[in-house]
């Protein structure tokens, strides 16, 4: 019988060793990017200790178990009456309490650094990329290269990347697992994200807040690609690529699923993104030029109501 029972659980080990190492890495602890990175630290770092923890109170359970069994104990024993030990109180409650003070200062570094333009990058002019969701897709407005891309998006790597989210439906999550976490995007409110991709590499980007029957294919494809090769894609859209006309995008926004496509000019030129941006813009980057040409088209809104 205990053969039996030793060849089971030899069994049962090997079989978890033999899947554990056929399973590809995770994707938020396989990060491409500094602000990913700063994240999948902080993943490992409350493994670790949550692991520590876990490992501490197991290993004082068995002792105190084993110490104090029943049959450890003389016949006659009698245990001594305690009011309470200052020493345990001390460390039950200290313990707990350091652990959340520093977990706390660490989740708060870290906000700070994700919010930002990701280190390495303060001195680049970042790329802005509008990306809006409609049920059950992407879109990509480059208001700089005068680009429109549905369910992908091109990113130069090497240099940092200010996606600006919001909806054209229910709330949803922008996130790409090895650039870094994810930010809502919702319908009256502009969201910053900052992300940066440090080599030419393709990621799975999708939708992580559930949004309705279409939400498991809320997908999009992420390129990173070097700064030349970025360059020549744009060029070659604006030789190649359909313009996105009004009509085309009243379309592209219905419910429902579509693969891939591009378009010369973004819906921001009829079709603004809301003007409540919350997002952290850093100084010295200048988008001045964008703003003026959502006034300007405010402003002939407002001549063509008159009229």
């Amino acid at each position: 019988m205990k053969l039996k029972v030793k060849w089971a659980l030899l069994t049962m080990i090997f079989t978890i060793a033999t899947v554990l190492t056929g399973c590809e890495p995770l994707l938020v602890l396989d990060p491409k990017g500094p602000q990913a990175k700063t994240q999948a630290d902080d993943i490992m770092l409350s493994i670790l200790l949550m692991s520590g923890i876990v490992i501490a109170v197991l290993a004082i359970l068995v002792f105190v178990l084993v110490k104090y069994r029943a049959s450890n104990q003389k016949e006659d024993y009698e245990p001594p009456h305690i009011e309470g030990s200052p020493l345990v109180e001390a460390i039950c409650i200290g313990i707990p309490i350091i652990i959340v003070i520093f977990l706390s200062f660490v989740s708060v570094k870290s906000n700070y650094e994700v919010e930002a333009t990701p280190a390495g990058y303060e001195d680049t002019k970042p790329l802005v990329v509008y990306a809006s969701s409609s049920n059950w897709k992407w879109h990509f407005s480059y208001p700089e290269e005068d680009i429109e891309t549905v369910n992908y998006v091109y990113i130069p790597a090497g240099r940092a990347i200010e996606f600006k989210l919001y909806s054209y439906g229910p709330i949803t999550s922008f996130w790409i697992p090895q650039l870094g976490g994810q930010k809502y995007a919702m319908a009256d409110m502009v969201t910053t994200l900052h992300l940066a991709a440090d080599n030419p590499g393709e990621f799975m980007g999708r939708n992580a807040n559930f949004s309705g029957a279409g939400f498991a294919e809320n997908t999009f494809e992420v390129t990173a690609m070097s700064q030349t090769d970025f360059d020549e894609w744009v060029k070659e859209v604006h030789e190649t690529a359909k313009p996105l006309t009004e009509e085309k995008f009243e379309e592209l926004i219905e419910p429902g699923h579509l693969g891939r496509s591009t378009y010369t000019g973004t819906h921001l030129e009829f079709a603004p993104a809301p003007e409540h941006n919350h997002g952290s813009t850093e100084p010295g980057v200048d988008h001045s030029e964008h703003e003026q040409h959502d006034s300007n088209h405010s402003d002939e809104e407002s001549e063509h109501s008159h009229h």
